[in-house]
């Protein structure tokens, strides 16, 4: 089977086939910089990072592009409250999305170009649209431009609604619109905006509308037409539909396919920066093990929900702990050479069936088990299996710790001191049996109990897992 996907335009899944044999192109869209990362927005990040390791997997070459909007009302309104100028808050929130990507061990965009940076091209792709009778210069002297809905007619195919059911677009003023549903390619300057946050155009100074820098952006970098465009469900319209019909409308190609993330929710509410209910990945990767973040993200299906509770992560540090205890065992060390050909059938099926991580997730736990029991059988040749299988898996999954992004982090170098110094204390104990100071070596185990490790004596020695 080859990889398949669900396809937000066709509502179904489909077989996945590239422009270019052997290439994948890929933009989804990234953060509005004006306040820190949160799990909604790390979501999102870590299931196009599987993705993108899964193509790489099958043989692919991947490149991936990113967008960062840097300018927007948020931004300057956010950097109003705190202080700095809107540019400077702008920055610094992209930094920690950086340091966000870091810790969880996300691989950076091919490229992650920046709103600000590209109003050249927003401007060509207007005057484009306007050529071409698909958008017009209010005529209320405000210097906003929009997009003509109705002369599109396909305008609504992605969301699958008709343009009649649709609400009015809120990201300007209305009075310049011939429909209330037109939406805003540029916007005029106001006398309240900083004016470092506006650019000449022929249409006056003004900024570009958040739809038309990601058209501008991906056309730019991925060419008229690439395979896949992404992002969080609450995308998809009016943002992605927009994207399309102005992409479209000027005459490109553009996505071929579009796939939706859904959402991470607290208390049922669905994560999100205008609500304040965000927990942002700073502050979670203080109480949980990065890795076990990761994870918590990417075992469960894409399009399936997330509720955000102390016991789901509690949950994954758990499946985690399961997970380097099995490596523990193996004496696993140093990052291994990733090979296809060690992946279990059944974890390929399950990655090539729109990205099925909770069946592959439980073929690696299945593989634990059965390498486990290989080692409790003294079966070197099966654990030895098993573990190269666990290793690959990881690699595919971006949680294996001996891998450099996790260098820097508990669970990556220190995995391997953590093992070194239990064994150092087993063999404390060892002696202390040997001795027959038998009071010594239970206080030993019972020290280690104390901390969460588990020991289990057996004829080919003793094993530790924690507990």
């Amino acid at each position: 089977m080859s990889f398949h996907l669900y396809d937000e335009s066709s509502g179904q899944v489909v077989p996945f086939v590239p422009l270019i044999p052997g290439k994948v192109s890929i933009y989804h869209c990234g953060l509005t910089v004006q306040s820190s990362p949160h799990l909604g927005h790390m979501r999102k990040e870590v299931v196009f990072d599987v993705l993108r390791r899964w193509f790489d997997a099958s043989g692919y070459r991947v490149r991936v592009v990113a967008n960062i909007t840097d300018i927007n009302e948020k931004i300057w309104q956010k950097a109003a409250e705190a202080g700095p100028e809107w540019f400077e808050l702008a920055y610094a929130v992209e930094l920690e999305l950086h340091r966000a990507y870091a810790s969880l061990g996300c691989i950076p965009p091919s490229y992650e170009p920046r709103a600000t940076g590209h109003i050249t091209e927003m401007i060509e792709l207007i005057n484009r649209l306007i050529e071409r009778g698909h958008a017009y210069a209010a005529d209320d002297g405000s210097g906003d431009v929009y997009f003509d809905v109705r002369s599109w007619p396909e305008y609504g195919e992605l969301s699958h609604q008709k343009i009649d059911d649709m609400v009015a677009a809120t990201d300007a003023d209305p009075r310049g619109k011939h429909d209330p549903r037109d939406f805003a390619l540029w916007k005029g300057s106001k006398p309240d905006e900083p004016a470092t946050a506006s650019w000449p155009s022929p249409w006056g100074r003004g900024r570009p509308g958040w739809h038309l820098e990601c058209s501008a952006m991906s056309l730019k970098y991925l060419g008229e037409a690439f395979d896949i465009h992404g992002g969080g469900i609450d995308l998809r319209f009016p943002h992605h539909e927009n994207e399309q019909a102005q992409s479209r409308a000027a005459g490109y190609d553009f996505a071929h396919y579009w796939m939706h993330n859904a959402f991470v929710t607290m208390a049922g509410e669905k994560m999100s920066k205008s609500l304040g209910n965000g927990a942002t990945v700073a502050e979670v990767t203080k109480h949980y093990p990065a890795r076990a973040v990761r994870l918590y993200l990417a075992q469960p299906h894409y399009r399936s929900t997330i509720e955000y509770s102390d016991t789901s992560l509690t949950e994954a540090t758990a499946q985690l702990d399961r997970i380097d205890s099995f490596l523990n065992r193996a004496h696993v060390s140093g990052q291994a050479a990733f090979d296809t050909a060690d992946l279990p059938d059944a974890f390929v099926e399950a990655m090539d069936n729109d990205l099925g991580t909770p069946a592959a997730f439980a073929v690696l736990y299945d593989t634990i088990k059965e390498g486990n029991r290989a080692f409790d059988a003294n079966d070197q040749g099966a654990a030895t299996n098993c573990v190269a299988q666990v290793r690959a898996m990881l690699h595919v999954l971006g949680l294996d710790p001996h891998e450099p992004q996790w260098a820097d982090q508990a669970g990556g170098t220190d995995l391997a001191v953590t093992d070194g110094l239990v064994k150092l204390v087993l063999d404390e104990r060892q002696a202390a049996r040997e001795r027959k100071d038998f009071a010594a070596a239970d206080h030993i185990r019972d020290s280690l109990t104390e901390l969460g490790i588990r020991l289990e004596d057996g004829a080919n020695g003793t094993r530790w897992t924690i507990a």
